[in-house]
């Protein structure tokens, strides 16, 4: 038996416990959370070893970023811990039922989905939100991060887990696969007979491969190529505003904008509003013909797109950039690239709006907003483990509830068919 094998044996044991753990899990929660301040600086001490090596690999600013731990980052990830505690328990909630014409009662109840595992990249906040997320949920979850944030995610699922021990869950409850090879993704993806679901959350090769190549059933998350489309009647100050916060404020994250789409009308005005306060923010412009001619008449930098760039997600201070001769192109091209993750307009026109929140085939669509907010916190959900872009079981932000399945209970007088 191999120690994946070995873990996922502990796992299934330690999910029939959490089935039925009820309140214990909240209790769990809260020391958990507890725990990760507790040891802030033993984090910090990993992540600082991660960033270092990370550097020396060569890896760019924006990735970093994604790696990087401070004390209110890690306080958040705390208080995220404690929201879900104080959320209801799922299990055993009765999604619906009734009584047969024959005097069956029929209740469909939440469950468990039982042993959830994750592969994931260089975020180390995920290790946190996921142990925290199946627990709550009833499950027990195996995770694998990369190699990046090995001695971050080492720090944090430890304090967490001694935690969760010491407040009565069962050993297996949660485990982070140590070894970053390949190797140890691949057996995951066929740990069949111990994995009930395996999530990837990471960049399109990862997720690609997850999807490709996996035995286990897999939940679909995460890639943004996420855009933005300025309508004719868009205003100006919300539409910089939205746009400089949706591409600058964390390139690096999946929610961020990739995309800009400019209505030909309000394009002369627009366009050049809008990029220049793009450009004085470090971002790179690749433009199509029409919007690379407002530019450079506008003598604002930027470079020809490419038929490549209008499916790349950067996650860097770059953005694709089209004129467009209305709504008709705008949700043309969105439905041709779109990753299904988040996409909004901007406009003061009803019939605008309803049309893209319709035709917009995309987990989150946003009238007048950023899509920063695709998020399980700014959601209400307390954390996520991920943004799904299917359309099977959960489709958006990932909270408590799509990390549960349900079962009929049938209860009766003696009645046969």
């Amino acid at each position: 038996m191999t120690e994946l094998q070995r873990m996922g044996e502990k796992a299934k044991e330690a999910a029939r416990f959490l089935a039925c753990a009820g309140a214990r899990k909240d209790k769990a929660l809260r020391a958990m959370a507890d725990a990760l301040v507790a040891h802030t600086e033993q984090i910090l001490e990993a992540n600082r070893e991660d960033l270092e090596a990370a550097r020396a690999n060569g890896m760019r600013e924006t990735m970093l970023d994604r790696l990087a731990l401070t004390e209110p980052r890690i306080a958040s990830m705390a208080e995220g811990v404690r929201q879900v505690a104080a959320q209801a328990d799922p299990i055993g909630e009765v999604v619906s039922g009734g009584v047969r014409p024959n005097g069956m009662r029929i209740r469909r109840v939440r469950v468990p989905l039982g042993v959830v595992g994750m592969i994931y990249e260089s975020r180390p906040n995920v290790t946190a939100d996921a142990a925290a997320l199946c627990l709550k949920a009833g499950n027990a979850v195996i995770l694998r991060g990369g190699k990046e944030a090995i001695r971050s995610n080492c720090a944090i699922l430890d304090c967490m887990d001694g935690a969760a021990r010491a407040a009565g869950l069962p050993e297996g409850s949660l485990q982070l696969v140590r070894d970053t090879s390949r190797a140890s993704s691949v057996e995951m993806m066929g740990l069949t007979g111990y994995l009930d679901v395996l999530i990837p959350r990471g960049g399109a090769g990862l997720i690609r491969s997850v999807v490709e190549n996996s035995r286990v059933p897999v939940i679909e998350t995460g890639v943004g190529n996420c855009h933005l489309y300025l309508d004719e009647t868009a205003d100006g100050d919300m539409a910089e505003a939205i746009a400089v916060n949706g591409k600058t404020q964390r390139p690096s994250v999946c929610n961020a904008l990739e995309k800009l789409l400019v209505h030909e009308k309000a394009a002369p005005e627009l366009l050049p509003r809008v990029a220049r306060a793009l450009t004085a923010r470090g971002v790179e412009l690749r433009a199509d013909p029409r919007a690379l001619a407002i530019l450079q008449e506008a003598g604002i930098p930027a470079v020809p797109a490419c038929d490549e760039d209008w499916d790349t997600e950067y996650l860097d201070l770059i953005m694709g950039v089209r004129v467009v001769r209305g709504l008709d192109e705008a949700i043309n091209h969105i439905s041709a690239h779109t990753s299904g993750h988040s996409e909004c307009i901007v406009t003061n026109d009803y019939r605008s709006a309803n049309r893209f929140t319709s035709e917009i085939d995309a987990a989150a669509v946003y009238v007048n907003c950023s899509t920063r907010f695709t998020d399980g916190g700014e959601f209400g959900l307390g954390a996520e483990i991920g943004i799904s872009t299917q359309k099977l079981h959960a489709r958006g932000p990932m909270g408590v509830n799509e990390l549960t399945s349900t079962k009929f209970i049938i209860e009766g007088d003696g009645q046969i068919r």
